[in-house]
């Protein structure tokens, strides 16, 4: 039985984001995984995902936008999981000093898992270096959730785009800053707004926003795409 919040929130920081600790809490069943998306933003990714043959996470962190994942998707289908998981790791989102163990996520996925759910396949190694290389098949859904800097969230579009369905969706958290209604940080913003906003991407489009949330969707035919 997970600890009471109260308590919780007693707990000193440099102890509260000490992955090892929180590895063993969460093993434990003593805290729960922590939630970086809203219920909107949850909802919205599951819908996304339920008729989804292959849907990759990027940065993962203790698992619970995966857990959304690993609930929604059908039998026959593949979560791909991509995060280095170093100590180095470091997003915008995340309180100073916060990092993640990969046993923590692992756990989240395995209790969201159904049993007829998507085989999970974890990758443990940088993002980018990830879609260069990637030989896995086309993606119905790509989440970029990892690194937060412009650089990062643009390596991470530039690096995966090629390989999303026709039909298939890229979804961009915290990628809402100063939008009515939204919010996020300047990195992810700022690849939305040049690629979306400002001249948008031939073969691409806005699909959906939700909080920090925005989604878009790659044209289902030939003749949407740029040549």
């Amino acid at each position: 039985m997970p600890l009471p919040s109260t308590l919780r929130r007693w707990t000193p920081d440099r102890l509260r984001n000490d992955p090892r600790f929180r590895a063993v809490a969460l093993a434990a069943g003593l805290i729960p995984p922590r939630t970086m998306h809203s219920d909107a933003e949850a909802a919205t990714l599951a819908r996304l995902a339920a008729t989804a043959h292959r849907v990759v996470e990027l940065g993962v962190y203790e698992g619970a936008s995966a857990a959304v994942f690993a609930s929604a998707m059908g039998p026959g289908s593949e979560l791909v999981l991509v995060d280095p998981y170093t100590a180095e790791t470091r997003w915008a989102a995340l309180p100073q000093g916060a990092w993640a163990h990969p046993t923590a996520a692992k756990l989240a996925v395995r209790r969201a898992r159904r049993p007829d759910g998507p085989a999970v396949r974890w990758i443990l190694k940088p993002s980018q270096d990830v879609g260069r290389g990637w030989d896995g098949g086309p993606v119905d859904l790509v989440f970029i959730d990892g690194d937060h800097s412009y650089e990062g969230a643009l390596g991470d579009w530039e690096s995966w785009r090629d390989h999303v369905a026709p039909g298939g969706f890229v979804a961009f958290h915290d990628a809402r800053a100063g939008r009515p209604g939204g919010h996020g940080v300047v990195g992810p913003t700022r690849v939305v707004d040049e690629a979306f906003r400002e001249i948008p991407l031939d073969g691409w489009a806005l699909a959906d926003e939700v909080d920090a949330l925005v989604v878009v969707r790659k044209a289902s035919s030939p003749a949407g795409a740029r040549a």
